[in-house]
């Protein structure tokens, strides 16, 4: 009793506090799903990297009004009143699987980057990104490059550093279902290779290397499926230490906008 007292004088005077330990051990499926619903409905304002609002900071587990994952859950669900922090329609379980990535973001927060302390500029790294690494022979970033690969224009504002890192030096480590290409092969044997568009109960719909806009009737098809392996090469023998933080500072820096 005396404990919760304590708690809640303590959020009662708004006082800023660093994150107590996680109350539970959440599996790899619950961040990955936490992160897809925060980076949909969070980052706008938190940002990326959970820093976005001035007090918070997820990576480092500093929060001013929650000391718990049960705190966390209810102010998803219920909002703040006063503030920017609206209430949301989210469920007990949705939003306990929303408090699974900044709980991540707290814990790998220690981890150290293979390009962490470099002093970076994005210039150079955008010099990299349309030069030697050839990025835009597969994305596009404010309209200049390919279609075949994700867009990268607003990448910054949807992804760690950390995990910009990670998908360029292990790319397949990582694959969002909405960036698995697909592998169709035609009755007659022939296999076509993409990006998935869209699929219906009669179609398929993808985006070849070419760039081509396929259609193929599923009754035409001896088998389709996603692939688990990127067909993005790894960077890790490609750049150097100073360049690969080059190259994440310049992809961080890509929010959308001018």
């Amino acid at each position: 009793m005396l404990i919760r007292l304590v708690l809640s004088a303590v959020m009662t005077l708004g006082a800023a506090g660093a994150l107590v330990a996680q109350q539970r051990t959440y599996l790899p499926a619950e961040i990955e799903n936490g992160g897809r619903v925060y980076q949909a409905n969070c980052a706008g304002c938190h940002g990326p990297e959970g820093d976005g609002v001035a007090g918070i900071n997820f990576g480092t587990g500093r929060l001013r009004r929650a000391v718990s994952d049960d705190d966390l859950v209810r102010i998803i669900m219920g909002g703040i009143p006063g503030t920017a922090m609206p209430p949301s329609n989210f469920s007990d379980g949705q939003a306990g699987t929303i408090v699974a990535y900044p709980r991540s973001m707290a814990a790998g927060a220690s981890a150290v980057s293979s390009s962490a302390g470099a002093a970076t500029d994005p210039g150079r790294g955008r010099a990299i990104v349309e030069g030697k690494g050839q990025c835009l022979t597969c994305h596009a970033i404010a309209g200049s490059g390919a279609r075949v690969a994700p867009n990268l224009t607003d990448i910054g504002a949807v992804r760690r550093a950390s995990e910009l890192e990670r998908s360029i030096v292990e790319p397949d480590a990582e694959i969002r279902p909405e960036n698995r290409p697909i592998r169709a092969v035609t009755r007659t044997g022939t296999a076509i290779t993409g990006k998935l568009l869209n699929q219906d109960s009669f179609t398929l719909q993808l985006l070849d290397a070419s760039e081509r806009l396929v259609s193929i009737a599923k009754s035409d098809l001896r088998e389709y499926t996603l692939l688990k392996a990127s067909p993005m090469p790894s960077y890790r023998d490609k750049l150097d230490g100073q360049e690969l933080a080059d190259v994440v500072s310049y992809l961080a820096s890509l929010k959308g906008r001018p």
